[in-house]
């Protein structure tokens, strides 16, 4: 049925009663048509090379970046361990993600050209990329610190995604912040300890405590968008990786209920 948009083009073109609106229906089902045929080769064909070329690349990437330093700390590999156990890989799948983090820790591993293919499966899927980056820079914080070299290496990966030097940036100062609020558990605490939980909220969203209401829900409904786990499955993220999906939507969620009780407080 590659042609239906075309025939509803036309159809809906004819109602305006002229040629020109008929041929502009035309053209624009072709549009249609195009869009449709490429995301069901990408949903039904392709999305378990999808999956697999995700699963792996995100593990040897992050092997690579765990031998940065020169020697991979039980910290890094508890985060892959980690990540494994939250993902529920068992068996050929666990064996496959920890092949792909031996893999990347060899010092010839091609990181650009493995990041490249990656982007390609893909096809470019921005919300895919960015949750990918997130990933690794969850394994990089593993120890609390990200240091020159790794910072090196996130950097070449992020060029590589087609992240500029400042996106980057905005990405580990939001993933530092929910980091904290995280092991803080998104609860109100002390005074002080409040504060600076009200300050990494913010962060999380990218906002301010300038911004207006409206910004500050426009942000947050972005970021919930971006973060959706059906929407990202849909799109090719692997199912194992949707609880890693759904603790981001969390963490963005209880960042927005503080800063709305603070703002909702102040007023008061």
């Amino acid at each position: 049925m590659r042609f239906l948009g075309k025939l509803l083009g036309v159809f809906f073109g004819l109602m305006f009663g002229s040629w020109f609106g008929a041929l502009l229906g035309l053209w624009l089902g072709h549009r249609f048509d195009e869009a449709m045929g490429q995301g069901f080769v990408f949903s039904s064909a392709n999305s378990q090379v999808v999956q697999q070329e995700f699963l792996f690349s995100t593990f040897a990437v992050l092997g690579h970046i765990a031998k940065s330093k020169g020697v991979v700390t039980q910290q890094e590999i508890q985060v892959a361990n980690f990540l494994m156990d939250q993902m529920r890989l068992q068996g050929e799948a666990r064996r496959q993600a920890q092949d792909a983090f031996r893999q990347g820790k060899d010092a010839s591993f091609p990181l650009e050209e493995q990041v490249a293919r990656f982007v390609k499966v893909v096809q470019g899927r921005r919300d895919l990329l960015q949750m990918f980056m997130e990933i690794q820079l969850q394994g990089v914080f593993a120890d609390g610190v990200v240091d020159d070299s790794e910072r090196a290496l996130l950097q070449r990966v992020a060029n590589a995604l087609g992240f500029s030097a400042q996106e980057l940036d905005a990405m580990i100062s939001r993933w530092e912040a929910e980091l904290n609020f995280h092991r803080r558990g998104g609860q109100q605490q002390s005074t002080q300890s409040s504060a600076k939980q009200l300050d990494e909220a913010y962060q999380i969203l990218g906002v301010t405590d300038q911004d207006s209401e409206q910004q500050v829900k426009r942000a947050y409904r972005k970021l919930m968008s971006q973060h959706h786990p059906d929407k990202l499955v849909a799109k090719g993220l692997p199912p194992e990786m949707m609880e890693l999906a759904k603790q981001r939507t969390q963490d963005i969620q209880r960042a927005y209920e503080v800063i709305k009780l603070q703002r909702k407080a102040k007023v008061a």
